[in-house]
Order: C-alpha cells, then structure tokens, then sequence
C-alpha cells in the first residue's frame, strides 16, 4: 500500500491512498491468518503387568480424538512400543491390551511440548 499523505480533517487524521491502491482485503480487513505448523513428536514407552514386568506382544492403541483415527503397534520382547509422526496440534489417547487386561487410557495432550514423550502402561 503506498500511503500519500496525511490531512487533518476536524482534528482527525485522514490517510490519503496514491493512485488508488488499496491492500488485499480493503482497507478495514482483520489480519490475515497464519497456518502454525506445530509439528510432530514421537510417543515412547513400556508396557508392563500388576508387577512391572514387561509385557511382550502387547498391543497398543493411540487414537486421535479429532480425526478418530487410531494406530497400533505391538510391543517388543521388552516391552517398548514407538509411534512417530504424532501431531502435536491433536490430543491423543493411547492405552495397551494384553491378554484380556487392558491399562488405563492416558491423554497425550497438545498443550504438551515435548518433541519425545515417554509413557509407561500399567496392565490391570
């Protein structure tokens, strides 16, 4: 926007425009938004029974409550599970199930910065 001048017209000032230009959107228009691009975290851990011992082929969900979409990955001779690529704009549940026990559901809340997050899954 190229600005002419500026007149005082009754104790107010008046922006005068050259040649007629005028920004996108007019002259009264809100700000344009900005797409934020958070980005993605990896979410880690162990999935383990009443006694802490790990639990091997275990199956563990993470859902994405916006889109509902859910993943699993089963867990190593360990234990651990990975899931990579998780957005850190979504809250997330994940939980595991082995064996007709299943652990309580956990929140992976957007409002968490972490790029890593490590989660342990109790089975009951």
């Amino acid at each position: 926007m190229k600005l002419g001048s500026v007149k005082l017209l009754g104790g107010v000032a008046i922006l005068v425009l050259l040649a007629g230009v005028v920004p996108p959107g007019g002259l009264l228009s809100p700000p344009q938004a900005q797409a934020q691009t958070i980005g993605q975290r990896v979410v880690v851990g162990t999935v383990i029974d009443a006694g802490s011992t790990p639990v091997a082929g275990a199956t563990v969900f993470l859902k994405d409550l916006k889109t509902k979409v859910v993943r699993s990955y089963s867990s190593d001779a360990k234990g651990r599970f990975r899931f990579t690529q998780v957005d850190m704009a979504e809250d997330h549940e994940i939980w595991g199930e082995s064996n007709g026990k299943k652990s309580p559901v956990k929140t992976v809340s957007e409002w968490d910065s972490r790029k890593e997050l490590e989660v342990e899954l109790k089975l009951k």
